[in-house]
């Protein structure tokens, strides 16, 4: 489904504020600066650097040094300030600053009306004549209760399990043999990607409901995670999206899979009443390799050595877009996604601050295979935000277009991203083109 007049209009308009905003900002520092515009630019710069090396302290340290980490991290930015306002140009600074945020949302909003179409193909979907849907009652903060999704359901026809315990995965088989002809999930995630197996493996269509508590799935999918019952309106007037389905070690995600310090702490006990308090115990011990296994992948014909922190996705997260980081552009790419992260001090925090994607200790590529090995027979591997062990090797494969979903024709649409970095085209929208 392409553009509508009306999502052309809005893109123009977006992008002609962007350019206004963008040209005001330069003009600001132009004329009211001048040439000092290139201290402030400096003094910016090295706020950032600073800043962040102060941050890389504080969580790589402990005591006196993990304070003087926090102090740096605030005190850098306050000083950059405090220049500005010392040599009389704080209000021109701020001023352009506020103009250049300003061109960068709109820019961002300008490139996602441009790019507002279903990327995934659409085929037309029967109605299911007996579909079975899972729900976990305990799913984000009880949902399936607070929208009254277990009547709404059964009001449309389908047969609904409550999920108290049991192997999910042995439900949803018990359900094939039952007769179902659509397999559904109101939970999290990880309960997504094991229902989500079975309905591939019977070649059944997938339903899903956005009744986790992030449900990211459900936002990439361009599902309503305000009210998970719209979700339903698909057994009525659905249409379905062929996709992709990650694999690790055998076991279904539909998200991410984390290697290295990430899927190291959420073993701990404590992480799920603690969760910060638990990562800066944590995290010395692990960015120091004195806790922790030490890992290698192969992602295809790219070998990465030793990172601290390993993401693998089912498809590539957006990472040019920075207002809309966390997203998939598409899930039926055929790839994983693969980033790897590696900072050894103070200096490379700086540089990754400073230089992003073109940081030394940060690779970000797609392959169809990752294998990852480590110095020890088992691994802390997060699976969909769950924590597992599994031995090593292990492998995370794609499964192109192996997952049959089944999602509502009227949907708010998943939030389209594109480079902010793309001025050109920016500059193509306000003009009409």
């Amino acid at each position: 489904m392409g553009r509508s007049v009306e999502d052309a209009v809005r893109a123009q308009r977006w992008a002609q504020v962007a350019v206004g905003c963008a040209g005001a900002a330069v003009l600001v520092l132009v004329t009211l600066v001048g040439l000092r515009g290139i201290g402030v630019m400096v003094a910016g710069l090295l706020g950032l650097g600073v800043a962040a090396a102060g941050v890389w302290w504080a969580l790589a340290h402990r005591g006196p040094a993990r304070l003087f980490g926090m102090v740096l991290a605030v005190a850098a930015p306050v000083w950059v300030l405090g220049f500005l306002v010392d040599s009389g140009m704080g209000v021109a600074s701020l001023l352009a600053v506020a103009l250049w945020t300003g061109a960068m949302t709109a820019a961002a909003e300008a490139l996602r009306q441009d790019r507002k179409e279903r990327t995934v193909r659409e085929t037309p979907a029967a109605r299911p004549a007996r579909p079975v849907l899972i729900m976990n009652p305990k799913s984000g903060g009880g949902k399936v209760e607070k929208f009254d999704l277990v009547a709404k359901a059964e009001t449309l026809g389908a047969r609904v399990l409550l999920l108290d315990g049991q192997d999910v995965s042995e439900l949803a088989r018990q359900a094939v043999r039952d007769g179902a002809d659509l397999l559904g999930v109101a939970g999290g995630d990880g309960t997504q990607a094991l229902v989500a197996a079975v309905a591939a493996e019977h070649r059944l269509p997938f339903l899903v409901i956005s009744a986790g508590t992030r449900n990211h799935f459900a936002m990439d999918l361009g599902l309503d995670r305000n009210d998970p019952a719209r979700c339903l309106d698909a057994l009525t007037d659905g249409t379905e999206l062929r996709i992709d389905l990650g694999s690790v070690a055998d076991r279904p995600f539909v998200n991410t899979v984390s290697f290295g310090a990430y899927a190291e702490i959420v073993q701990s006990p404590e992480y799920r009443d603690a969760k910060a308090a638990t990562a800066l115990g944590a995290l010395p011990d692990l960015l120091a390799n004195k806790l922790g296994a030490r890992l290698t992948a192969q992602a295809d014909d790219t070998r990465l050595a030793d990172p601290q922190a390993l993401l693998i996705s089912n498809n590539p997260y957006e990472t040019g877009d920075l207002l809309g980081a966390g997203s998939r552009p598409r899930l039926d790419g055929g790839s994983l996604g693969v980033l790897s992260l590696r900072v050894d001090g103070a200096a490379q925090a700086a540089e990754l601050a400073l230089r992003g994607e073109q940081a030394q200790g940060l690779t970000v590529l797609t392959a169809r295979q990752v294998t990852v090995t480590a110095d020890t027979e088992e691994i802390p591997v997060a699976v969909d935000g769950e924590a597992l062990t599994l031995p090593t090797p292990v492998r995370c494969e794609i499964r192109p277009g192996a997952l049959r979903v089944l999602v509502p024709r009227d949907r708010p649409g998943a939030t389209a991203v594109a480079p902010l970095r793309n001025w050109r085209q920016v500059g193509r929208l306000a003009l009409g083109h």
